[in-house]
């Protein structure tokens, strides 16, 4: 189902569809929630059985895993093809980060130019044909969903400004930049991520690298949401919560803190569709207990999908930490199950 502005429209269901089936296991509830990493080119036997058990619903690929056009689409064509239980059998949500410029998981593919470059010299409306050129390579490939666009304001001195990779200066143009590339990516079938909330501009370093804190008043973060703003409105699928520290906000990274991710974004924004962390595997959050910690840690803030960028073997530890944590009730089995819900809704409403 599409809106009048060419955004995928998340129906949630009124039931878990694994009911009719018998419910999901435990371990199916904590698999799902992890978006993998995949090691190599070709699908490892583990990673096959995880998904031929339930345990796997969403992968997170990188240049290492599209060498080239044909090796990813053998690649994602072999992760499509594994059966899984008919409850969970949705098509996988396979996801990049293609941004365009330096963040460009798939070289062949568009964008043609970085998010700044977009944002100085075309229109949304020439934005808005990147978006869907992007899209159509993308799924060319097997790849369904794009961990962009970025709809944070850039600060000069920032990560972001430094490297290109926000649309602009300004909250009102990147709003309109960032829905644009969106509809574009909805335009060819695609789901889109909108990202870093509540905003990553004035961050000066990665959290990929450091942990970072913005000590911004609230008054400033709230106007620089104004693309999060914009792209909630027009029902972006996926929102992708920063794991920055944003003092005004909360004592801990963005994406362990409910106050963030139930608060300001489901009921402040009003965001239905499917949240998504940024890595969880970062010397950001090494202090909340790695991998395995800040796995449970994000599941309890509320975040549908906890991506794990390293190892599948890495991964495996976030879905062990959190299945004990459904398993022992420090994880509530009714969060778990919606967001299952939201992300099969997103996961069918892409098709095959």
């Amino acid at each position: 189902m599409r809106t009048a502005v060419g955004i995928p429209l998340i129906v949630m269901a009124a039931a878990l569809p694994a009911a009719a089936h018998g419910a999901p296991t435990t371990a199916q509830l904590a698999g799902q929630r992890i978006t993998w990493p995949v090691d190599g080119t070709t699908v490892s036997a583990s990673m096959r059985a995880a998904i031929a058990r339930g345990e796997v619903g969403s992968v997170i690929l990188f240049s290492r895993n599209a060498p080239s056009r044909a090796v990813l689409t053998r690649l994602t064509r072999q992760l499509q093809a594994i059966r899984r239980p008919p409850a969970l059998d949705a098509p996988l949500l396979i996801t990049v980060d293609q941004e365009g410029g330096l963040v460009k998981r798939l070289a062949w593919a568009p964008p043609t130019m970085s998010a700044a470059r977009m944002g100085a010299r075309l229109t949304p409306a020439a934005i808005r044909r990147q978006g869907a050129a992007t899209g159509r390579a993308m799924l060319r490939s097997g790849v369904n969903a794009d961990l962009a666009p970025v709809c944070d304001v850039a600060r000069p001195g920032g990560d972001l400004f430094r490297d290109g990779r926000a649309f602009g200066t300004a909250p009102a143009s990147v709003a309109a930049d960032c829905t644009a590339f969106a509809r574009g990516l909805a335009d060819a079938g695609a789901a889109a991520t909108a990202k870093h909330f509540p905003g990553f501009g004035r961050a000066r370093v990665n959290t990929d690298d450091a942990v970072v804190r913005v000590t911004a008043p609230r008054a400033v973060l709230e106007r620089e949401m104004q693309p999060f703003r914009a792209a909630v409105a027009a029902k972006v699928p996926m929102v992708m919560v920063s794991s920055i520290i944003f003092t005004a906000l909360a004592p801990r990274p963005a994406l362990l803190e409910p106050a963030v991710v139930r608060g300001l974004l489901r009921d402040g924004l009003g965001f239905r569709g499917v949240t998504i962390t940024d890595a969880i595997d970062t010397p950001a959050l090494r202090r909340y207990g790695r991998t395995a910690g800040a796995s449970v840690l994000a599941a309890a803030a509320g975040m549908d999908l906890i991506i794990v960028a390293s190892t599948e073997a890495e991964a495996a530890k976030g879905m062990r930490a959190v299945s004990r944590a459904l398993a022992s009730g420090r994880l509530f089995r009714a969060d778990a199950e919606a967001s299952l819900e939201r992300v099969l809704a997103l996961r069918r409403s892409l098709g095959d």
